[in-house]
């Protein structure tokens, strides 16, 4: 993925993302006690890299997202577009390097679920009012 990368289109996320890549995520590596990360996928209309920045888990050495779009009816566009192409490109801090992206199911879901929930209680509520199952991304590096 060497193609322009282009930041999500809300102002204060591409601000973040700025930020965080200007500083190797010492600045925007943490948000309101949460760990953060920034997720490239390429777009599955455009075929263009998008950017955004995301809470994420670990489970091991997998990293784990969730597409919960702030509890909106819809999934985010950055789901949408690693669903049509689970590779991804990583920055975690400093480090970047490459991901495959797969959808968490069944037993596994539900207890990165309880985990990700556990760290960021939002999720929760985002689950009872977004009137879809939000899904769960464990990011495997490539």
């Amino acid at each position: 993925m060497t193609d322009t990368i282009l930041d999500s289109p809300e102002d204060w996320v591409a601000d973040h993302i700025r930020r965080y890549v200007a500083s190797d995520g010492r600045d925007g590596g943490h948000l309101h006690g949460n760990d953060i990360l920034l997720l490239t996928t390429r777009g599955r209309r455009t075929g263009r890299l998008r950017r955004t920045a995301l809470i994420y888990g670990r489970d091991g050495d997998d990293l784990v997202l969730v597409a919960s779009n702030g509890g909106a009816r819809k999934h985010p566009a950055w789901y949408l577009n690693l669903a049509a192409d689970p590779a991804v490109r990583l920055q975690v801090g400093a480090e970047r390097f490459a991901g495959a992206a797969r959808t968490a199911s069944g037993a596994e879901r539900e207890r990165l679920w309880r985990a990700m929930a556990e760290r960021f209680p939002r999720y929760d509520t985002y689950q009872e009012v977004a009137g879809r199952e939000i899904p769960l991304v464990v990011v495997e590096r490539a």
